[in-house]
């Protein structure tokens, strides 16, 4: 009796522990469940896809990643996380808003247009835009400006309007920030195979990209090294022809300051630059650099005359005046009539 009585409290005891572990692993599957349904609209704002799952890392951390292999693609409109979005050809978009930034979490795995995504070049997601494309992002904060290749979708938070690669995010100045208030305007379409000379000298060109690079944004491989610029490919010439149609040259004659006598300074190493203009908008003066920063690196400085202040344009230096001349001709085809060579 006494046996039986002691099997059955056995059995009764054996039943209430197996129901409690039951109870705490129902609870920890639960809790799971629940943290990784609030984790997923994260992580697709953060540039994963259409609301995919993350997919697999196709290129090891440290390994590096080849350059284009997607597809153009506008896609169809999707949703995610109960908003609709609708990608569409969209020349005219300038839209102001916040950006973020991803970086290793999504680093070697396919972008939405079947490239793979590398947090260390100048790439962005964005929600509708065509891929790839390229869009100039300028930083409101600090006024820096770059060009990425927009090669993914996302962010899909209500307040930002684009992810940007970490090298962008550092670029811009915003990475340890976590977000910033940016602008972003379309340029055209990006080359198929991944050619990222055009970003690369864009952001070269920069004069605050210069102070970025002593800091070593990157490390000292990085290809935005001033000592590097020389060796950094010209975007195809289709490509770029592109670009130009996209950015027209300003109405400059209207608002051009006083000019000087264009005569050819003497021949100094390093010493002539192509003067495409001077203007009073900057916005016209920035819209001028994008136009011509395939060609060489352009500086855009405030210069005072007449007690006005004008926003001159140049592009170089050139070492010599052979160079300088095939720059003019360049210039000059963009629609700049009145550049000139001059002396740094």
């Amino acid at each position: 009796m006494r046996r039986g009585v002691r099997q059955g409290a056995l059995r009764h005891c054996a039943r209430k522990v197996f129901r409690a572990r039951n109870a705490t692993r129902l609870a920890a599957l639960a809790l799971t469940i629940l943290l990784l349904g609030g984790a997923l609209p994260l992580l697709s704002g953060c540039g994963g896809g259409n609301g995919e799952k993350l997919g697999p890392r196709v290129i090891p951390l440290g390994q590096p990643v080849p350059k284009g292999g997607g597809r153009y693609s506008v896609g169809k409109p999707y949703q995610v996380a109960g908003g609709w979005y609708t990608p569409r050809e969209d020349p005219s978009y300038d839209a102001v808003g916040r950006a973020s930034w991803y970086g290793e979490l999504f680093h070697g795995r396919y972008t939405a247009n079947g490239e793979i995504y590398d947090m260390d070049r100048l790439t962005a997601a964005h929600p509708t835009l065509p891929l790839p494309v390229y869009a100039r992002v300028t930083n409101l904060a600090n006024g820096r400006s770059i060009v990425v290749r927009v090669n993914d979708r996302g962010p899909y938070a209500r307040d930002r309007i684009m992810d940007l690669s970490r090298r962008s995010a550092d670029a811009l100045g915003f990475r340890k920030n976590g977000t910033a208030q940016v602008r972003v305007t379309y340029l055209g379409k990006a080359p198929l195979n991944g050619d990222d000379s055009y970003e690369r000298r864009y952001l070269a060109s920069q004069g605050w990209a210069q102070y970025a690079t002593a800091k070593r944004i990157r490390p000292a491989a990085d290809p935005i090294a001033v000592a590097s610029i020389a060796s950094v490919g010209t975007p195809p010439r289709k490509n770029a022809d592109k670009l130009a149609s996209r950015l027209a040259p300003p109405q400059a004659n209207p608002e051009r300051a006083p000019s000087t006598p264009a005569t050819l300074p003497p021949t100094q190493a390093g010493a002539l630059l192509v003067q495409a203009g001077t203007f009073k908008s900057q916005e016209n003066a920035e819209r001028a650099r994008t136009q011509l920063a395939s060609i060489a690196p352009v500086d855009v400085a405030p210069i005072t005359a007449g007690g006005e202040i004008f926003f001159r344009v140049r592009i170089g230096p050139f070492a010599g005046e052979g160079e300088a001349a095939s720059a003019l001709a360049r210039v000059s085809q963009q629609g700049y009539t009145g550049a000139r060579i001059v002396r740094k």
